[in-house]
């Protein structure tokens, strides 16, 4: 258990947000669950989140160990792309997790991986994250590649590491781009007040380029193609907006209330390459737009008519 004393610059702050801010590093909904589930106590007595502090109050607070957890098999369908004993090549749905995390330990792709494959997963990343070599976002749809075995695991990782995976994607983009093509090379780094962001930023952080060309323009958005030369954690999001042109519906990076209501984000990875690690050979393969991509383009297109 912690023990905090208000100073008088905190004299008033929220209990959850004060909790957020102090140096024990709770995110605001670790300290509501915290507060909710009686481990966080004010001057001796059980509080709730909206609590206004005083300076000189006492917070104590209680961080329960963590449990251990391991990932279950799940009877989740997948679409497989590809499939040898060494890797495979999966379509990731929309709105899917890749691996289990806090607050979603279940209906992951490793969940269904597991039920999929059984043991034949890599366990280099651990049984959270066995087979996964690279990652796209919940709400990204689109393919990656899943390691069966070390070696190949090993193998494809020093590929993503040297920059050589073919990694395509398509996305619309809020706002006209000026240019046809062009490049975004900017660094990125985690956000230096929001610790679950990344930024474009020049301290701690590493290069970052992403070559992009228009597809199709629409009143008030472009579809585009990314080529990513490498692949920081929302690479693509981070510098789209860096650019002033946000993919169209990103809940993090993007704009409020846009002109055209949209689901989620319009991001889809297409397209993915690499060297087989046992053959040697390349091997690349696409997916069609989903569902939702092409509803959003038929969307923008009557509008643009």
């Amino acid at each position: 258990m912690t023990e905090h004393k208000l100073t008088c610059d905190e004299n008033g702050v929220r209990l959850d947000k004060f909790l957020s801010t102090t140096d024990i590093g709770l995110s605001r909904s670790m300290a509501v669950t915290l507060i909710e589930s009686e481990n966080v106590t004010v001057n001796g007595k059980q509080s709730n989140k909206k609590q206004k502090l005083n300076a000189g109050d006492s917070v104590c607070v209680l961080v329960p160990d963590p449990v251990p957890y391991e990932a279950k098999a799940e009877n989740i369908p997948l679409e497989i792309v590809y499939e040898d004993d060494d890797l495979l090549v999966v379509n990731k749905p929309k709105g899917m997790v890749v691996h289990p995390a806090a607050g979603n330990y279940d209906g992951t792709l490793v969940n269904a991986l597991l039920w999929h494959c059984g043991d034949s997963l890599s366990g280099i990343n651990g049984v959270l994250r066995p087979g996964i070599v690279h990652r796209i976002d919940k709400d990204t749809s689109g393919l990656l590649i899943v390691a069966k075995n070390d070696i190949s695991h090993q193998k494809l990782a020093e590929q993503i590491k040297a920059h050589s995976f073919t990694r395509e994607y398509e996305a619309v983009v809020y706002g006209s781009l000026k240019d046809d093509r062009g490049v975004v090379d900017a660094p990125i780094g985690r956000h230096p007040v929001d610790r679950k962001k990344m930024c474009v930023t020049q301290k701690n952080s590493k290069n970052a380029v992403t070559h992009y060309e228009v597809i199709s323009r629409f009143k008030g958005y472009t579809h585009i193609k990314c080529i990513l030369e490498t692949g920081r954690t929302h690479q693509i999001r981070v510098h789209m907006a860096y650019i002033g042109h946000p993919v169209s519906g990103d809940p993090v990076y993007g704009v409020k209330n846009e002109k055209v209501s949209f689901s989620g984000q319009c991001l889809h990875a297409r397209k993915i390459g690499f060297i087989h690690p046992k053959t040697n050979e390349y091997m690349e393969f696409s997916s069609d737009l989903p569902p939702y991509f092409k509803e959003f383009i038929k969307k923008l297109s009557n509008i643009s008519k």
